[in-house]
C-alpha cells in the first residue's frame, strides 16, 4: 500500500464520520430519534471498519511485517 492511499483512506473514513453525523441530525428533525439512528447505522458501521482496517495496517507497518510505501 502506498503512503497517499492510506492518507486518502483515513480521509474518507474521517468524512463517513461527519457523514454519519450528520444524517443521525438531520433525520432527527422529521423523524424519530430511533428511525435517524438506524439511517446513519450503515455510515457509522462503514466507518468504524475502515478505522478498524486502518488501524491494523499501521500497526503492521510498524512491526515491519507489511511496509507503507513512501511513493
Amino acid at each position: 500500500m502506498h503512503k497517499n492511499r492510506f492518507i486518502s483512506l483515513a480521509l474518507l473514513a474521517f468524512g463517513l464520520i461527519l457523514l454519519s453525523f450528520v444524517i443521525l441530525g438531520v433525520s432527527r428533525i422529521v423523524l424519530p430519534y430511533r428511525v435517524a439512528r438506524v439511517l446513519a447505522a450503515p455510515t457509522t458501521s462503514a466507518a468504524f471498519l475502515l478505522v478498524c482496517y486502518l488501524f491494523v495496517r499501521a500497526t503492521l507497518s510498524m512491526l515491519g511485517v507489511s511496509p507503507i510505501d513512501e511513493e
